[in-house]
């Protein structure tokens, strides 16, 4: 089987990155790993290995500029350009605003927005030189539409994405380049348990939230990584994955402002009230 070019994915140890791994394998693309966990991306490139192609891996901080830069000139080296870029990589942080500390804002802010600025400004000149055309997929989240309480960092970090996805996409609508921005609902993935809690978050706050999430996050990532990769194949601008995804967009777009009413009421959404000191 030829190549359809390479697909670059960061956050690829793990759920639906490392299920975009297996399916893009299966599809012909070659293969450039990245995660900051260098056990589960060796995993997962084994897996990939198995099934041909060229797959190569390296243990990456979507943080780190420079090793960014340099990650991109060694796909330069081996690839020459790129297909498919795939920024998936993600953080949580539990707990209102009140509770979390500037530290660990900054912590979520720089991986899950200034990741996907770092690994598009390096892999950018990779896509233009792929024909007849690439395609950037930013993994923002159905909280980059609507915005929960508890979620202040993640959503904001998460409509920083959707935001840059678009206004980059404007600028690229006359190249060979194209931006499609993925807003996932509920997947099994293992995100909410490997969330950072902050400092002022109850051990009963925490069991709960771990309980919604159990309930909300049903889909499997191979099922999420089939929907993506399909729209991104398909040139599609947006991608919602799930029927949760899909109406609680469509409740935003009809109340823009009230959304939260509706939602907090019918998507279990509302946090539990904390007794005042």
């Amino acid at each position: 089987m030829s190549s359809r070019g390479a697909a670059v994915i960061t956050g690829a140890g793990s759920g639906i990155g490392r299920a975009l791994a297996q399916l893009c394998a299966s599809r012909g693309y070659d293969l450039v790993l990245y995660d900051i966990n260098g056990e589960e991306l060796e995993t997962c490139a084994e897996e990939a290995r198995r099934q041909g192609g060229r797959v190569s891996s390296r243990v990456l901080d979507v943080r780190d500029e420079s090793a960014i830069a340099q990650a991109a000139e060694e796909v330069s080296q081996e690839h020459g350009s790129v297909a498919l870029l795939f920024n998936n990589a993600g953080v949580a942080l539990g707990g209102r605003f009140e509770d979390t500390t500037p530290e660990d804002y900054r912590w979520l802010m720089e991986i899950n927005l200034f990741g996907v600025v770092n690994m598009t400004r390096s892999f950018l000149p990779l896509l233009r030189k792929h024909q007849p055309s690439a395609r950037i997929v930013n993994i923002s989240s159905i909280f980059g539409i609507i915005a929960p309480a508890g979620q202040t960092a993640y959503s904001a970090a998460k409509f920083g994405v959707r935001g840059f996805s678009e206004a980059l996409r404007h600028e690229l609508e006359d190249t060979s380049v194209g931006v499609t921005v993925v807003h996932p609902g509920g997947v099994a993935t293992n995100i909410a348990k490997r969330a950072k809690l902050s400092p002022g978050i109850t051990e009963a706050e925490h069991k709960e939230a771990l309980k919604r999430a159990e309930k909300s996050l049903v889909m499997p990532p191979p099922r999420a990584a089939e929907i993506i990769l399909d729209g991104a194949e398909a040139g599609k601008k947006r991608v919602l994955v799930g029927n949760d995804a899909r109406f609680a967009a469509l409740v935003q777009q009809l109340l823009p402002v009230g959304y939260w009413d509706v939602l907090k009421r019918n998507a279990g959404l509302r946090l539990p009230k904390r007794e005042e000191s």
